[in-house]
């Protein structure tokens, strides 16, 4: 018996007009980012009306003991104040199609132009976030400023930065650094430190709680983030690892369990999101890890036996800056070819960077001024 076969041309194929597009994050930042005072992420306008620079003055608190019946004249004390500068660049990216392209189409790629250059420079911020709060603090403005290889980060990028640039901002911020689980960890050369983190010395209740006394024992000051209903917290920001090692501390699983709502839908035992512990908010966010893993490539050996180190940065008031120069606006490509040519992209003019401040401001080092920068063990999921 002879069957008929369809030959392959003839074939029914049907393609769906609905594109995946592939996940982008938010920007886990945005609650803590404001131009309040108040705000880990302060938010700065200034430059919308022109300039390449912002200047950002930074005062300290009074710290002399004063005089009593005695003479003041001749004992008055200066204000140690300091002028920290921002630096903003542009941010740009496009897409473009032909006609010709777009007539062989069937589910209008090109349609889906504006959501990807959107998502584009959502992460474009967040990541600039992350590499600015791991960044070494530096007067100079970043390398390429106003070049088509122009830098929206200020600072030294810690890929970047030498032994010897690491090793000084490692002894100007002794008091606002923490490795592992004690403040016997540190050591002046800051890669020593790193190795006298053991693999046993993950991100814990404990840790977290150690970090939280050394931003409050701090010269200068380390500000808690205040809330709307007047609660004052550190937040710590922390990648997937990291977070996994916190959530799993018998002490931070046993305040979950015993002292919040035992509700399902409420409790982070059950639920994912963040952790509240000692007045400490910890936060994840999952590309600090995919950080160590695919650019500071260094702390994936940088502990004891070569064991794999990641950052988190418990932040207080003022933590790092993000100065707005041109808030991100649509672009259209002009040069369309009689209109056989469509492009479209976006556009941005801004500079992020970590706070910091010379202390004291005659003479003394550059000091990271609202934050602590911890490093812990964080071994990859086996």
């Amino acid at each position: 018996m002879a069957t008929t076969v369809i030959q392959d041309n003839n074939k029914l194929v049907r393609y769906t007009k609905e594109i995946n597009r592939e996940f982008v994050r938010e920007n886990l930042f945005s609650p803590y980012m404001s131009q309040d005072l108040n705000a880990i992420i302060r938010v700065r306008q200034e430059l919308k009306q022109g300039g390449e620079q912002m200047n950002i003055p930074l005062v300290t608190k009074l710290r002399g003991k004063g005089r009593g019946s005695g003479t003041l004249v001749g004992n008055e004390e200066k204000i140690d104040n300091y002028g920290m500068r921002l630096y903003v660049d542009w941010a740009r990216h496009a897409v473009t199609t032909k006609k010709s392209e777009e007539q062989k189409d069937s589910a209008d790629i090109f349609a889906e132009a504006r959501p990807l250059l959107s998502d584009w420079g959502k992460e474009r911020q967040r990541d600039d976030l992350i590499e600015a709060f791991m960044s070494l603090p530096s007067e100079s403005a970043p390398a390429g400023l106003g070049t088509d290889d122009g830098d929206t980060i200020n600072g030294i990028r810690y890929e970047a930065a030498s032994p010897a640039q690491r090793n000084a901002w490692n002894a100007a911020n002794e008091d606002r650094i923490l490795y592992g689980n004690s403040v016997g960890n540190f050591n002046a050369n800051h890669a020593t430190s790193l190795g006298a983190i053991a693999a046993t010395q993950r991100l814990s209740g404990a840790i977290v709680s150690l970090a939280k006394r050394r931003a409050m024992n701090a010269v200068p000051a380390i500000k808690p983030y205040k809330t709307k209903n007047g609660y004052e917290y550190f937040v710590v920001f922390c990648g997937t690892n990291s977070f996994r090692d916190f959530k799993l501390d018998p002490a931070v699983y046993e305040a979950n369990k015993d002292a919040r709502a035992r509700d399902v839908s409420t409790n982070p035992i059950f639920q994912d999101g963040d952790l509240i512990y000692d007045g400490v908010i910890v936060r994840q966010v999952p590309e600090i890890s995919n950080y160590v893993t695919d650019v500071w490539t260094s702390l994936q050996t940088a502990g004891a036996s070569n064991g794999r180190v990641e950052p988190y940065f418990l932040c207080g008031q003022q933590a790092a800056v993000l100065g707005w120069g041109q808030m991100a606006k649509p672009t259209f490509r002009k040069e369309d070819d009689y209109g056989f040519i469509k492009g479209v992209g976006t556009e941005m003019c801004y500079g992020v960077s970590k706070m910091f401040k010379k202390h004291p401001m005659d003479g003394g080092p550059l000091k990271q001024w609202g934050m602590v920068s911890g490093f812990v063990a964080a071994p990859l999921d086996a």
